[in-house]
């Protein structure tokens, strides 16, 4: 039988198309009936034959599937018909080759027909080769005696999977609660990609949580989110060809942290009288977590509160005398009534009975013998015991007079050390020395155990007179500097310090009670006062104790027309300035006192005092406080509450007053969390010891202002010190933690330091209750040869679970390389006071016609209130209100604010703002005659900064600009 013909599957040979398919079809049809002729000859001479087909069209038992292509594997479509002559394929319109299929023929167990089946493979070539306005297809056509049958067409598509997903799910930070949305669309693909989640890479399925859903969007929801939500997500698409992963979405469920209940209202903290009672209360209801925000509000409260005060009792009047009794006596009695003890009182001193002979002496009883015997041997045993007491303690005393303290601590020998690259000194730094000043060091005594401040708060361990050196023979040298006749106790048990902050200040304050504490004074060789003095007048003036941070501004005015006053301004240091502060309370700069006590002033005088407090109204109290006559301190205000008697600015660095009445102040504060920071200052010196191989490290942590530092380097100019590196500020919290000082990274081959003595540890109280008193430490290394002329280490100093500095040294210790280079270069640092219209940044012409604008109160808003806004001094504004000139006020604080910097471009924007929105506020003003504001705006203020003319009393200098 003759099949379709193809000269390949586009082609029809020599023949045409249309005359090929004619010509086949009759073949086919001769060639049939002649099949059928033969075998229903054939059927009537064998009966057991196949059945009869006749009058039946093909029936496909199985046709064609669509298909996809993998990477380079061809396909193969199957057809499968019964009854068929033949079957031939057809794809896109054209026959198959015949010689491109493979035919089997079988019989149908159940019908008893021959089944033909046809198959064809298709490759990934023919299927890019074609290009048509359809997808590649193909179907069978049957053949039988009576017709053809055709089958389904199956399309053949290249399956791929493209690499980037059209979106990626993104991270997301959700409240608990909350609901989380991940949206995912994978990427282009045939046939379309299937989409699945991974959380930390395990399946996600909507089947085993009702909280989550996957949606045929392929988004992923979690209607509620749970902790156990938190994690990583990845969407992930597949099809038959690769698998793809999206990028990662890091899903955070927070917490956000709610307040306990308030604790009980803490005892009232004074024995008597006025005082205060605390509560407080913690944000763990629940704690903040993963990243949630913290309870807002304040976690202490206050409360004032009063103390009954303590009754001591008193004796009644003695009751009558009793009858004589047998042994000669009489007796009587009173009764602590009159008033009876109350509210913890003392009871009444004195016996409550009283004895007397009732016959003047004349009754007399017989005492055994032995009863003298026992008297006098118990009064001779007492006489002994007393003796051995007095000689044991002046043994005592004798034994612990010498130095023999063992001064390092074992805990702090567990740090780990890290190398470091080396950096030479850095020019141009007029604080940093030149390795050359020549030291002054003289060696008192020598002992062979080494020391360290037990108790850092102990006054007599920081003087700083370099009378006595406590040398180590291991080359480690702790640098004292006290007295002669300074006394050092014996070693004291190492104190443990609890993770619980008031325990830790309590066992300070109970020092500072007994006088150990001291307020003030920064290391020096002597115990006078820092003072400074001047007379002012109505012109007013400016007072300065130099390098302390400490000034105070008389305003214009301030002192009636044809008087004067001889002021001055005191740092209180020494033993003067002991104190006894309350709880947790700190000192966070320096006590300064002004007057003299019978001042009158028309307006508040402007004192400036730095600090060393990372001001944050959550972590901490701060307050001002004041001397009473009976030198104990009281308050006068809170910085975060406002008040009419006084004014308090708190800068970054330093605090701005606004006072009327002379006396001390401090500025206290008191640490409400562990997050209360407060800063040190570190310093390292250096001098070589006259006279032999050693080389002197003195490391300084003080608080970080001004004046405690001025002690510092007042203290190394009397030992030729020498500054190694620039100071550098360490942030200290109120962790209860300690702080740890090591030295690292010495030349080993050039410089030998005794092991186990390179860490020294301060413990916290030491260093938080140091109130503006120095801490020091000393290394002392030894070189093996003259030669060597140069020192290079690091100096760490950190607090444990806290902040970090290194301190990098590297300096020349030839003697012959020295040279003497001042500590401080400022150019103004012996300057005391300023007098008249020089002291002040605004002229006095200027000056006034501001207090005349805003002074007089306008209905557009143009007033005093307005200026205080826009110089950023809109706080306890009623402070302002009750002066007899706001804007005088304001402007005082102005200048003490800005004492440091050159121009007075903040004020100038100021006005040229208030100027502008007056402008737009009253354009029908255009026409009518300037007012004195407009001349005062920032035109008239400051050009370019430079003083052309010279200010008087009475007209406004001339600026060019």
């Amino acid at each position: 039988m003759a099949y379709p013909r193809t000269a390949g599957r586009g082609g029809m040979g020599a023949l045409s198309k249309g005359r090929y398919l004619s010509m086949t079809g009759l073949l086919l049809l001769v060639c049939c009936a002649a099949r059928v002729i033969s075998k229903g000859a054939a059927g009537d001479a064998q009966p057991d034959a196949l059945p009869s087909a006749q009058g039946t069209l093909p029936h496909f038992i199985q046709e064609p599937e669509d298909a996809y292509i993998v990477k380079s594997n061809p396909i193969k479509l199957r057809c499968r018909a019964a009854p068929a002559l033949q079957i031939f394929f057809k794809c896109n319109g054209e026959w198959v080759h015949q010689n491109e299929h493979f035919s089997h023929e079988y019989k149908d167990l159940n019908t008893g027909l021959k089944v033909r089946e046809v198959m064809i493979n298709v490759s990934r070539q023919q299927v890019e080769d074609f290009h048509g306005p359809e997808d590649y297809w193909c179907l069978c056509v049957a053949w039988s005696h009576l017709g053809t049958s055709k089958s389904r067409k199956a399309t053949v598509r290249i399956a791929y999977l493209r690499k980037n997903f059209e979106q990626d799910p993104q991270g997301k930070e959700v409240p608990i609660n909350g609901m989380i949305v991940l949206h995912c669309r994978p990427p282009e693909g045939v046939p379309v990609a299937e989409v699945e989640w991974l959380k930390n890479e395990e399946l996600v399925s909507s089947l085993t949580d009702d909280n989550i859903d996957t949606r045929a969007d392929h988004n992923l929801i979690i209607n509620e989110a749970r902790l156990s939500d938190s994690g990583n997500y990845t969407c992930l698409a597949s099809n038959i060809v690769a698998k793809r992963r999206s990028a990662t979405a890091t899903v955070i469920v927070f917490v956000n942290g709610g307040w306990s209940l308030w604790t009980e209202w803490s005892a009232c903290n004074v024995p008597c009288g006025r005082g205060v009672q605390k509560r407080s209360r913690t944000c763990t209801n629940p704690a903040p977590l993963n990243g949630g925000a913290f309870c807002e509000g304040m976690s202490v409260q206050k409360i004032t509160c009063n103390a009954l005060c303590p009754i001591d009792g008193g004796w009644d009047e003695w009751g009558e005398w009793t009858i004589c009794s047998s042994q000669c006596e009489k007796q009587r009695s009173r009764e602590c009534n009159s008033p009876a003890p109350r509210h913890r009182g003392k009871m009444c001193e004195g016996s409550s009975e009283a004895t007397e002979n009732c016959t003047d002496g004349l009754c007399t009883q017989s005492m055994d013998s032995s009863n003298d015997v026992a008297l006098y041997s118990g009064l001779g045993a007492g006489i002994i015991a007393v003796a051995i007491l007095v000689v044991a303690v002046m043994l005592y005393r004798k034994n612990h007079s010498e130095y023999g303290v063992d001064v390092i601590d074992s805990s702090a020998l567990t740090g780990g050390f890290q190398s470091f690259n080396f950096k030479t000194t850095r020019q141009g730094n007029p604080l940093l020395l030149n390795s050359s000043m020549q030291p002054d060091l003289t060696v008192g005594r020598t002992y062979s155990t080494p020391l360290c401040f037990q108790d850092g708060t102990d006054k007599e361990l920081f003087d700083p007179l370099p009378d006595i050196k406590v040398k180590v023979q291991s080359s480690f040298m702790v640098s004292l500097g006290v007295a002669e006749r300074a006394e050092f106790r014996a070693k004291a048990p190492a104190e443990t310090f609890p993770r619980d902050l008031s325990r830790d200040y309590s066992s300070t304050m109970d020092r500072r009670k007994k006088g150990l504490l001291t307020l003030n004074g920064p290391i020096s060789s002597s115990k006078e006062q820092l003072r400074t003095t001047s007379v002012f007048g109505h012109p007013g003036g400016r007072l300065v104790v130099p390098n302390t941070g400490v000034s105070l501004l008389v305003p214009h005015g301030a002192v009636a027309e044809n008087m004067s006053w001889e002021m001055y301004m005191v740092i209180n240091q020494g033993e003067a300035s002991v104190q006894t502060l309350e709880g947790c309370e700190i000192l966070l700069g320096p006590e300064v006192t002004y007057g003299p006590p019978g001042l009158d002033l028309f307006c508040p005088v402007a004192m400036t005092i730095a600090h060393c407090a990372e001001v944050d109204a959550e972590n901490w109290n701060i307050q001002l406080k004041r001397k009473t006559q009976d030198s104990k301190w009281e308050e006068v205000m809170s910085i975060e509450e406002e008040s009419t008697s006084c004014y308090c600015l708190m800068d970054s660095s330093s605090c701005h007053l606004l006072l009327d009445q002379p006396g001390s102040y401090a500025l206290v504060g008191e640490p409400l969390t562990q997050a209360a920071v407060k800063r040190l200052k570190l310093a390292v010196f250096g001098s070589m010891e006259a006279g032999s191989m050693n080389y002197s490290l003195r490391v300084y942590c003080v608080d970080d202002t001004p004046h405690a530092f001025q002690g510092v380097v007042a203290a190394e100019k009397t030992r030729g010190g020498q500054l190694l590196e620039e100071p550098k500020m360490l942030p200290f919290r109120a962790n209860t933690f300690s702080l740890q000082v090591s030295i690292q990274d010495v030349p080993q081959f050039l410089w030998n330091i005794k092991p186990f003595t390179t860490c020294q540890e301060f413990s916290f109280p030491q260093v938080w209750c140091s109130n503006q008193q120095p801490l020091h430490c000393a290394f002392s290394l030894e070189r093996y040869s003259p030669a060597t002329a140069q020192l290079s280490c690091k100096i760490s100093v950190r607090q444990v679970k806290g902040h970090e500095q290194i301190l990098q040294v590297y300096t020349a210790v030839d003697e012959t390389e020295k040279e003497s280079v001042p500590f401080f270069m400022q150019t103004d640092c012996t300057i005391t006071s300023q007098m008249g219209p020089k002291a002040f940044k605004i002229p006095l012409s200027i000056r006034q016609r501001i207090c005349a604008t805003f002074d007089t109160a306008n209905a557009k808003g143009k007033d005093w209130q307005l200026l205080a806004q826009k110089l950023h001094l809109d706080r306890n504004l009623g402070y302002f209100a009750k002066q007899q000139s706001p804007s005088a006020v304001i402007l005082s604080l102005w200048e003490a604010r800005h004492q440091d910097t050159a121009d007075l471009d903040s004020l100038a924007s100021a006005l040229e703002e208030i100027g502008k929105i007056h402008s737009k506020s009253s354009p029908k003003d255009q026409d009518e005659p300037e007012s004195d504001f407009n001349h005062i705006e920032a035109g008239s203020l400051c050009g370019t900064g430079k003083l052309t003319g010279e200010k008087t009393e009475d007209s406004a200098p001339e600026y060019t600009g």
